[in-house]
């Protein structure tokens, strides 16, 4: 079975800038139950269709199959819920590991967050300096959860997200 096993922390904008312009993601839901969500996503000019299930800790059951990039595209303007996720995706290696950095744009402008893929969940990883609060487990961070409620909308409370 395919699972996903990850953590995910804000950036610190003041200790990390991209040194290039990334990988313009565009993503949007078909579902975006509790227990299981379809995402419709382009990566440049690459299209994928993605099933994951409920998120126990740090990992969930994730499949993903190759979908034509037409169907992408319609699919995200006729079929998922709106408004989709636009971000800048950038990859930079930390110790080994590969970290994929997220810079939200639209009604997610703001938000930068950074994740790293896990070969479990009990395995340890050296944080960057420039990661800060970890947010793995709060689902306010998820993009299915980003769609219903943009991070522009959020009220801070005591000066913090």
């Amino acid at each position: 079975m395919a699972s996903e096993i990850e953590r995910k922390f804000l950036v610190d904008t003041a200790k990390w800038k991209p040194v290039a312009d990334g990988t313009l993601y565009r993503q949007g839901y078909l579902s975006t139950h509790p227990e299981r969500t379809v995402r419709v996503r382009i990566e440049g000019d690459q299209a994928r269709l993605t099933l994951k299930g409920q998120t126990r800790g740090i990992s969930r059951t994730e499949i993903e199959f190759d979908m034509p990039l037409a169907d992408a595209q319609l699919a995200l303007a006729e079929l998922c819920e709106q408004p989709i996720i636009e971000k800048r995706r950038h990859k930079e290696e930390h110790h080994g590991k590969q970290w994929e950095i997220d810079v939200f744009l639209g009604d997610n402008l703001g938000l930068v967050l950074a994740e790293v893929e896990l070969a479990s969940e009990d395995e340890v990883v050296e944080v960057p300096a420039w990661a800060s609060e970890e947010v793995s487990q709060d689902p306010r961070y998820y993009n299915s959860y980003l769609v219903a409620r943009p991070f522009r909308t959020w009220v801070p409370a005591s000066g913090a997200v």
